[in-house]
């Protein structure tokens, strides 16, 4: 992932406060990646 969407994904986070700035710190690309689909990413499921 790019430094750039890194960045977006992990401000994200930090504005709805699912995390702190530490426990982001720790966590890899993937993580990342992941808990912003997790938490901010519409499913087609969401609208059934």
């Amino acid at each position: 992932m790019s430094q750039l969407a890194r960045e977006s994904k992990v401000k994200v986070l930090l504005e709805k406060q699912k995390f702190n700035q530490k426990e982001i710190s720790e966590m890899t690309d993937a993580q990342i990646e992941y808990y912003h689909w997790l938490y901010f990413e519409d499913s087609v499921y969401d609208y059934m």
